[in-house]
This record gives C-alpha cells, structure tokens and sequence, in this order.
C-alpha cells in the first residue's frame, strides 16, 4: 500500500497578533488546494517591517494557538529555533527536516506585490508551489508587480484539481474567494496592550513540542 505523503501549507507571519482573517484564509486554502495541514509560522520579525510595537514571540504564539483551536493548523515558532532570518533558508531547512512531507507556500496577494524585494524569491518559487491569496486593495499592484512578471508563465490551476503539491516548481495558483478585511494594523490600534492578555501563558510549539517562554512586553 502507497502512503501518500502529507501535503502541508505553509503560512508565515508576525501575527501581531493573530486574527479570524489568519484561520479563515487557511481553511479556504486547505479546502482549494486538498491540504492536510497547515502551519503558522511565527516568525521572530520581519525584515521589511519596523520592530516598532511587535509584541514578544511568546505573545503573537498565544495568540495564534487560540485562533487555531478545534482546525488543522499547527503554530510554530521553529523559525526562531533554527536560527534563520530570511524565509528562503527557513524552507530549506523545513523540507531538510520534513523531507517525507509535501509543502505549499501560502501568502496574500499584499505580499505578492513586495515579494521581488525577498531575499531569493525566485529561490523560494522554486523549492515549492506558491498559493497566493486575495487581499483587499492588493490585487491590481500584485499583478503588475516585478514577481508576477516572472511567475506568470508559471501561472496553473491546480487549486481545482487538489494536487497542486505534486506539481513540478516553479508553479503559481492565485486562490479567489470572498476577501477578509481583518488586519493585525487595525486590531493593534483599537487595542495596544493586546498581548497583556496572554500574561503569564508558557507553549509548548505545536510542531516540535519545545517550549516558548512568554516575555510579555
């Protein structure tokens, strides 16, 4: 008997904090592309963004896990433990370690319209497929962008046919659905001291069972 490997989506993020956009997006992107899983991956701060009111990695963790209950989401801080800074050398060393699991990159189409100023993004696009995913006010920039100009003839519709994983890199799907208007930005300034609420929580990594000590700022 063939197992068939585990196909799992990948979608990385401050999550500063969490929110139902998050959980919404990847159960849409779980149900479009036949994925079994997919993991939140916390990431310790992102180069393109200010550190300027990111809350504690233990915080944004919290929050991400109270979003994921009771779904096929697995949240992660192993990006912080394996001590990589660019999303490129994190993949890597995810299929590195994971190599009997199938991944997807998943990630909005605000991020498509930024993704040339990546560090390798033409690497990340061919380590494993890309799923990009409607966001409000984002679609036009996205699509005249300079990474679309390269991913286009790469362009499939494989989020039809639910093998999407097993597809030859690069591959691009852009996944259409209702768009969420939730964002952390919003959430942060109708509530700065969200994180207060996680006070004195410890986690354990969802993904490598290792603890993530709570630093509340």
């Amino acid at each position: 008997m063939i197992v068939r490997p585990s196909i799992i989506g990948l979608l990385g993020g401050s999550f500063n904090p969490a929110h139902g956009a998050h959980r919404r997006v990847s159960l849409f992107a779980l149900d479009a592309l036949g994925l079994d899983e997919v993991w939140w991956l916390v990431s310790p701060g992102n180069v393109l963004k200010s550190a300027e009111g990111m809350a504690s990695v233990g915080a944004r963790v919290s929050s991400a896990r109270e979003l994921a209950r009771c779904a096929p989401i697995r949240v992660t801080a192993i990006e912080q433990q394996m001590g990589t800074r660019f999303t490129v050398d994190t993949l890597r060393k995810l299929k590195g370690r994971y190599p009997k699991k199938h991944f997807v990159w998943l990630m909005g189409s605000d991020n498509l319209a930024q993704f040339h100023r990546w560090r390798g993004w033409r690497s990340i696009a061919r380590e494993m497929p890309i799923a990009v995913i409607a966001r409000p006010g984002y679609d036009r920039v996205a699509m005249v962008s300079p990474a679309m100009a390269w991913l286009r003839r790469w362009r499939r519709r494989y989020g039809l046919e639910r093998n999407g994983a097993k597809r030859s890199t690069p591959a691009l799907a852009i996944l259409r659905f209702d768009p969420d208007e939730r964002s952390a930005t919003e959430i942060r300034a109708s509530d700065p001291h969200w994180q207060r609420r996680f006070s004195g929580k410890n986690q354990r990594d969802m993904l490598t069972n290792r603890a993530i000590g709570l630093d509340v700022l």
